[in-house]
């Protein structure tokens, strides 16, 4: 398939799909019901973190050689494999294993979601965008894979409270565990099911098939794509934001440990920002593509940059609602629109669409190095620093991260703009 031909819009309607449901049982549920997961599962924060980091270090591993991958087969298949694997996980993760085994999960779902999936998404998506509509391409990507992990979120607080008998703050383990069970395995079928939708509708004919793999990657190749200057810059913008992205996992805990919100209202704040997603993946996605990709991430680069402080500086308690809400919109915003913009952004740093899979592998093995330490270390500052302070050293951290991603973002900007 060349650059100027688009494949059809359910096309990217099964890429939407598929992109958040491999990631809603290891990451969203956690997300959105982050205070229940450490009560059912007995973990504190750097427990979880560290679960977390087993993952990002087998994905550390799978980026590359599952880049590789998806230059040498179809998109469909792999996608398809990569969702029925990590849905049977989930019925590991449903019976609330050990912390031993449940480590070795989250090491099992970093190979199935990374090696055999992410590289393939990403280059499914930049064919869809065709020459001129990375921006929309990827942008309704992010936004619509915000949009199926809210409903996601929903539909999981809806399960668990029907699941709860007695009143929320006085359920038992017991109960919770019985309702959360509920959630993950309604969770993992619907992840089998878009497997089996991606695998026979997600099809392309056999000569835009046969365009977009090769028959073998060479060495000269993978230095032809570290010798472009997009790849590097990459690297850092996609490290930077992704740590936002991260960060946005303790929202519904700032909501319990901070704003003094209840578990249910606690996952409530954490599905208005799966909902703020696709919003925003559409809105810069448009925008993107009628100025310049380059510029709206620089500026999303600022926008987590101001909001973060604002976390950092302490200006938010429970007795500040309004505010909360406002700078959570602010930050959600820039990570947000970050993260629907980085790999947008190819097309133009001259990256061939050919070699996609090789040039997302090795960006994301710098660019997802947050699945390794950002874990740990948002687990860290919040045990060693309980209430308020732990919050804002966490903030404090997006602050830096999202001043370091806006200079990288600055420089992208300089270079490619013309």
């Amino acid at each position: 398939m060349n650059q100027t031909q688009k494949a059809p819009w359910y096309y990217l309607l099964l890429l939407i799909l598929a992109g958040e449901s491999v990631f809603i049982i290891p990451f969203v549920l956690p997300r959105v019901f982050r205070p229940t997961v450490l009560d059912v599962f007995t973990l504190d924060n750097t427990q979880l973190g560290l679960c977390f980091s087993v993952y990002g270090f087998v994905a550390l591993i799978s980026y590359l050689f599952g880049g590789l991958l998806a230059d040498k087969y179809p998109p469909r298949k792999l996608i398809a494999v990569a969702l029925w694997t990590t849905a049977l996980g989930g019925l590991v993760y449903a019976t609330f294993p050990s912390y031993l085994v449940l480590k070795a999960l989250y090491g099992y779902w970093g190979f199935t979601t990374i090696f055999l999936f992410w590289a393939a998404m990403i280059k499914a998506t930049r064919v869809w965008g065709g020459a001129n509509s990375q921006g929309r391409a990827f942008g309704f990507l992010d936004g619509g894979r915000g949009l199926v992990g809210a409903l996601f979120g929903t539909m999981g607080i809806l399960i668990f409270s029907i699941f709860i008998t007695s009143e929320i703050t006085e359920a038992t383990m017991t109960e919770s565990r019985a309702a959360f069970r509920y959630v993950i395995l309604v969770s993992s079928g619907i992840v089998v099911v878009v497997g089996f939708l991606v695998w026979f509708f997600m099809r392309m004919d056999k000569a835009s098939e046969k365009a977009i793999i090769l028959d073998k990657i060479t060495v000269s190749q993978i230095k032809e794509v570290l010798k472009l200057p997009a790849v590097s810059l990459l690297m850092v913008i996609i490290l930077c934001a992704y740590v936002g992205y991260k960060i946005t996992d303790i929202f519904s805990l700032y909501a319990q440990d901070v704003m003094l919100y209840d578990q249910v209202q606690s996952a409530q704040v954490g599905t208005f920002l799966l909902f703020i997603r696709p919003i925003i993946g559409v809105v810069i996605g448009v925008l993107a593509d009628r100025s310049q990709t380059t510029y709206w991430l620089l500026v999303s680069f600022i926008l987590s940059f101001f909001g973060a402080l604002l976390f950092a500086t302490g200006m938010i308690s429970d007795s500040s609602t309004a505010l909360f809400f406002i700078s959570t919109l602010v930050v959600a915003t820039g990570v947000y629109a970050a993260r629907s913009l980085y790999f947008a952004v190819m097309e133009r740093g001259k990256i061939p669409l050919v070699l996609t899979g090789t040039a997302v592998g090795l960006i994301s093995i710098v660019g997802y190095t947050p699945d390794i330490f950002a874990g740990p270390a948002m687990g860290y500052l919040l045990d060693a620093n309980p209430g308020a302070i732990g919050h804002q050293y966490v903030f404090g951290m997006l602050a830096i991260f999202s001043l370091v991603g806006g200079i990288a973002a600055w420089y992208y900007y300089k270079l490619y703009r013309k």
